[in-house]
């Protein structure tokens, strides 16, 4: 299996909201940079797992909820570049656009390392109510 499919996997699992399969698909001593130029990193399994939980419960529950895709990607042996979108209607009812960049390092079939380049900010004023602007949406169409 590739590295893009085991992801892929992961990504389903958390359109499912299937936080279970996501850790599972983790190393103990995973880092995380869910936002790395914003947050610090979270770093173990129990801290990917508290974030899941705060995260997933400012998501609706209603099927097609989380939009999540990959546009590009590229691979070596340990390695998985992405570029996608991270899409997802929260329980407010607005929808968050974030385009984003990712490298995905494993260690056999489980991810140790996990950084996500996106730009905070627009995610931030999402959540206030303002709209996406053009040059994002442009993005996040692709």
């Amino acid at each position: 299996m590739s590295r893009y499919e085991q992801f892929k996997a992961v990504i389903d699992a958390w359109g499912r909201k299937d936080a279970a399969f996501v850790l599972s698909k983790m190393a103990d001593d995973v880092v995380w940079h869910m936002a790395a130029t914003a947050k610090p990193p979270l770093v173990g399994k129990a801290a990917a797992a508290k974030f899941l939980e705060g995260f997933g419960a400012n998501i609706s529950d209603k099927p097609g909820s989380v939009r999540w895709r990959i546009i590009n990607h590229a691979e070596t042996a340990d390695r998985l570049f992405v570029e996608g979108v991270d899409e997802y209607d929260d329980v407010a009812g607005r929808t968050i656009t974030a385009p984003y960049a990712g490298v995905i390092e494993f260690r056999g079939d489980l991810i140790v390392g996990w950084r996500d380049y996106v730009d905070y900010q627009t995610i931030d004023k999402q959540r206030l109510g303002e709209p996406l602007p053009a040059h994002v949406k442009a993005l996040a169409a692709q």
